[in-house]
């Protein structure tokens, strides 16, 4: 069925800066619980938390879950390839890589939509302009994290693959979500729907395979990151995920990967008196760039003043 988007208006652009903040945020809160808890106990908290959050959200917003078995099914097949998939595999290779380099391995979700988007659906086609605007995007990303990173290359293959894993899960997650727009399912509902079916899957996994009842107990800081996560990275995070997702389709979405790195520095500058290099106004130069590319708005608006005035 073909389904219509829109480019981008500022509403949807703000959400978007907004989610890459949440989930710039993950990369760091994962790396503090992952000195402390295994990665299906961070991945079956994350979720759970989560998913309680939201259904109080829910009940206090008076909206209803759906019973329909065919939403549920679309439910956990979303939380299985968007959430139990790609939460394990990011968390996995974290203890074993940099996480600038998970960063800009993970930076290569948009590339991987495009692909996906344009194999499985009719309206987001891959264009000359959107595949240019990504790869200026991904080299500003490169630019921004710094290209000494990429040394790492080659080193830790298995966990390299394990993030490029988990990207590919986002590309297809997110062409998957969109039926939920033709489902008539609101996108609060959605997110709650989405990461209750993940706790259902991932709990009986970590169950099994960490026996978390065998840990040691972790700290104040590990609980603060763990609640973080599930709150801010995931639950708030996946409503605006949802709400960009039913206006703006899977490609426009995915590109907040590239929006990730630039948080991550201007939070740094914000709250922790890092400085800003010159690589780094290079790269966010390029994201922007390649996000115009992309958005496909400039070129129609030179194209459009080129034809008034002739």
């Amino acid at each position: 069925m073909s389904e219509s988007f829109l480019p981008m208006g500022r509403l949807e652009w703000t959400l978007l800066v907004l989610l890459s903040v949440l989930w710039g945020g993950s990369f760091f809160f994962v790396g503090v619980a992952v000195r402390e808890l295994p990665p299906f106990t961070i991945v079956a908290l994350r979720v759970g938390l989560a998913a309680l959050t939201l259904l109080l959200v829910v009940h206090l917003m008076g909206l209803r879950m759906p019973s329909t078995p065919r939403i549920w099914l679309a439910f956990f097949g979303m939380g299985f390839i968007n959430n139990m998939v790609p939460f394990s595999l990011i968390v996995w290779g974290q203890t074993h890589i940099a996480s600038g380099l998970a960063s800009i391995l993970n930076a290569t979700t948009p590339l991987l939509t495009l692909v996906v988007a344009h194999l499985f659906t009719v309206d987001e086609k891959m264009t000359r302009s959107r595949l240019v605007g990504l790869m200026v995007g991904f080299t500003g990303v490169i630019s921004i994290i710094g290209p000494d990173v990429l040394s790492g290359i080659g080193q830790d293959v298995a966990a390299q693959c394990a993030i490029l894993g988990a990207a590919l899960a986002y590309a297809f997650g997110g062409v998957f979500g969109r039926r939920f727009r033709r489902l008539n399912v609101q996108p609060m509902v959605a997110a709650t729907g989405q990461v209750t079916a993940s706790t259902v899957l991932i709990v009986p996994v970590a169950l099994i395979l960490d026996r978390p009842w065998n840990l040691t107990p972790p700290g104040t800081g590990t609980w603060a990151a763990v609640i973080a996560l599930a709150v801010l990275s995931t639950a708030l995070a996946y409503i605006l995920y949802f709400r960009i997702l039913a206006t703006a389709g899977a490609t426009n979405l995915l590109l907040v990967t590239f929006l990730i790195p630039v948080s991550a520095i201007l939070l740094g500058v914000a709250f922790l008196n890092e400085m800003l290099e010159p690589k780094h106004f290079a790269g966010m130069a390029l994201i922007g760039l390649g996000l115009a590319l992309v958005d496909g708005r400039p070129a129609r608006l030179l194209m459009r003043t080129k034809a008034q005035s002739t």
